[in-house]
């Protein structure tokens, strides 16, 4: 990972329900953009020295300029999108929730149910894998109807998305 002073670090939380943080760097203790970085976080305003882990990304932002003040080179982007799953079983019952928390869209979510017959035997194992997957396949419908539609104002034209 390398970054220049002026790129903006997003952090992913390590709790289910954690908030995600970003902040700018604000100076490189390596001239050739190496951690750790010393970064001003955009909730707090409270400046830390940041060693980014697997959780954590650098976008590059244009003008941003390396530890000799020389304008960093334009280079590939990552992000962290993470999807939370709740699930509740209830007497048979199994409802999953999965939320996406990314940029944008900003929070989408979508609800899974299962079901067990009244003949089987109670094996919760099977009501959350099928609930869970319910849930995702849903959240993945969701998004691409959203991808759908965003190119379709970009475009103009009527576009879909192959599944």
């Amino acid at each position: 990972m390398k970054a220049a002073v002026g790129d903006r670090i997003v952090t992913a939380s390590g709790v289910v329900g954690g908030a995600v943080r970003d902040g700018v760097v604000v100076e490189l203790r390596d001239p050739a953009g190496a951690p750790p970085y010393l970064v001003e976080w955009s909730d707090t305003g409270e400046r830390t020295l940041v060693f980014p882990g697997s959780d954590s990304y650098v976008e590059h932002t244009p003008g941003a300029r390396d530890a000799s003040g020389t304008p960093s080179a334009p280079s590939t982007s990552s992000k962290v999108w993470r999807v939370q799953v709740a699930v509740l079983e209830d007497d048979g019952r199994t409802t999953a929730e999965a939320v996406l928390v990314a940029d944008a869209p900003d929070r989408l979510r979508a609800i899974g149910e299962a079901r067990k017959d009244p003949g089987d035997v109670d094996v919760p194992a099977i009501g959350d894998e099928i609930a869970v997957g319910r849930a995702l396949r849903r959240l993945s419908d969701r998004l691409l109807g959203i991808a759908e539609s965003d190119i379709e104002s970009s475009t103009g034209a009527p576009a879909h998305v192959h599944h």
